[in-house]
């Protein structure tokens, strides 16, 4: 069975329907115009902002806290809502897009996201900035899922693998150039800039969304097979679901009510949401279905464990470098940014390599690779700076992006036009939902392992033991150059002697997570070997 009949079996959405009637095809930009390669500027450039916005926030909590004057709890939360909005609209967005047209979804979410960005840094207090945090996620949750089917119905058949390529790419490079970003503000500017950062490229993006991607006519009569319930399960299980686990490592988990509460309520919301789409709703929103055609679940689950990978290993070297080495967001940032720079040099030749080779193989060659890079960083001691991770992050890099392509030329390849929009809201979920559980599993489990080694070291640490007489004696010695009072030498000495367990400890935890991440590049490795050979897309 070919995959346009395949597919085509599939009960179709209302939004399916309206996109993709049976005689008539997209209509496409020819390859030799100028505005196909607008088009792709433009949605790159969102994506970019979309994954961008996110990871400076983060890098930027303690200087946004004291800008605002906030506490850490209060500013934990700053994040969680910024990427609260993302899911929220990302879910939607399969029915707006259809609506409204793709091209004037965009356009709404950029000027949503400059508003937001640019009254975020002025607001009186915490209430006001957590509002504008949502209403930029909600802006910039739209670039994502609807880039894929710009890709998908308007490109050239022959630009499709560079988009797709292009798409790919923004993950890489905007989430490893975060820190210096953020360092660099800090520095140079203000807080304010983490948020300010997007007005300048907003206005670019816009121009080029207007003349580069189509434009639709507004499907008002879609509306009347609006799947309200559906939407409103999706929207509301998914973002209970992602702010328990976002919360989850700094509030303890199943020791706090709160992040109970949004997990238990987050799933039996998404089950009804579930339910609706594949028994009850004749017109769901999403067609759920898919998930059992063309090993799209597979593909959903492999991305979801990419970003897993990545984002647990983007968490573990900032957080050494901070921890361990006492380096600030510039200085962690010029080792991210070699991840970063190899994107931009093999975006063409791997979209060249993807249209003559089985996307299957380089799938599983980046795979392989992440897989050595985790175990290349696993070699990690005290003693390594930004120079000893710069050739596993290179391999990373590399793998990273032959992994992320390969994806999603696989998923593409799955799907007729009429589902491109569902697609990217399945991409949209999985990438966020892995990320999360990533950021979120590896948080807990550095934490975890860190206690268990430093209760380990410490058990070794025997205060009559000869090693540690001699280490106490040569920290006293060494304090003793500053003060003259014995006592307060030797509890200096003590002091010294347990933050270096505490960072023989943080290191090995690190060790445990670089191990843990290089075992879940082996688990899509065997994942990978269930899928079945893909179509080409056209050369």
């Amino acid at each position: 069975m070919t995959t346009a009949t395949a597919t085509s079996a599939a009960p179709l959405t209302a939004t399916g329907a309206a996109l993709e009637p049976a005689t008539q095809a997209p209509p496409r930009f020819r390859a030799d115009t100028l505005r196909p390669y607008i088009g792709i500027l433009g949605v790159l450039l969102g994506s970019i902002m979309s994954t961008l916005g996110s990871r400076v926030t983060s890098f930027g909590l303690a200087d946004l806290r004291g800008g605002l004057h906030l506490g850490f709890d209060e500013g934990a939360w700053m994040t969680t809502t910024f990427a609260v909005g993302q899911m929220l609209i990302g879910v939607a967005c399969p029915y707006l897009g259809a609506i409204f047209g793709v091209r004037r979804m965009l356009l709404l979410g950029i000027v949503l996201l400059f508003v937001a960005s640019l009254l975020a840094p002025l607001s009186p207090n915490l209430e006001a900035f957590l509002a504008a945090q949502f209403l930029a996620g909600l802006g910039s949750g739209t670039f994502i899922p609807l880039t894929i089917s710009f890709i998908a119905r308007s490109l050239p058949p022959r630009l499709i693998i560079y988009g797709i390529a292009v798409y790919a790419m923004n993950s890489e490079l905007s989430q490893n150039v975060a820190a210096s970003l953020e360092g660099w503000y800090a520095d140079n500017l203000s807080w304010r800039w983490i948020s300010w950062q997007y007005c300048g490229l907003l206005p670019l993006m816009f121009t080029c969304v207007w003349f580069g991607i189509p434009r639709e006519d507004v499907k008002t009569e879609l509306l009347r097979h609006f799947d309200w319930p559906g939407l409103v399960y999706a929207g509301a299980g998914f973002s209970l679901l992602y702010a328990g686990l976002d919360q989850g490592n700094r509030l303890d988990w199943t020791n706090s009510g709160l992040v109970n509460g949004l997990l238990i309520a987050g799933g039996l919301v998404t089950a009804a949401f579930v339910v609706r789409e594949l028994w009850v709703s004749r017109r769901p929103f999403l067609n759920l279905r898919l998930l059992v055609q063309h090993h799209l679940l597979l593909l959903l689950l492999l991305l979801a464990g990419f970003r897993f990978i990545i984002l647990s290993t983007a968490y573990i070297i900032p957080n050494y470098l901070q921890t361990v080495q006492n380096f600030r967001e510039l200085q962690v940032g010029a080792v991210l940014l070699w991840i970063a720079l190899p994107q931009l040099i093999i975006v063409v030749p791997l979209g060249y390599v993807l249209k003559r080779t089985d996307g299957r193989w380089v799938l599983a060659t980046g795979t392989a690779l992440i897989g050595i890079a985790c175990l290349m960083a696993a070699q990690l001691t005290s003693a390594w700076a930004t120079d000893d991770f710069l050739q596993s992050q290179i391999l990373q890099a590399l793998g990273q992006s032959f992994a992320l392509t390969a994806l999603i030329v696989l998923a593409v390849q799955s799907i007729n036009p009429a589902d491109a929009l569902t697609i990217g809201a399945l991409l949209q979920i999985s990438r966020m939902f892995g990320g999360e559980i990533g950021t979120a599993f590896m948080q807990t489990f550095v934490r975890v392992r860190e206690q268990v080694h430093s209760n380990l070291i410490g058990l070794h640490v025997d205060s009559l033991a000869g090693a540690t007489v001699d280490r106490l004696a040569a920290y006293r010695n060494a304090v003793s150059a500053h003060t003259a009072d014995v006592a307060i030498a030797s509890a200096r000495a003590t002091s010294l002697l347990s933050s270096a367990i505490a960072k023989q400890a943080a290191v090995l935890s690190y060790i445990d997570g670089f191990l843990a991440a290089a075992g879940g590049a082996f688990v899509c490795l065997l994942l990978i070997a269930l899928l079945p050979r893909p179509n080409r897309l056209p050369v």
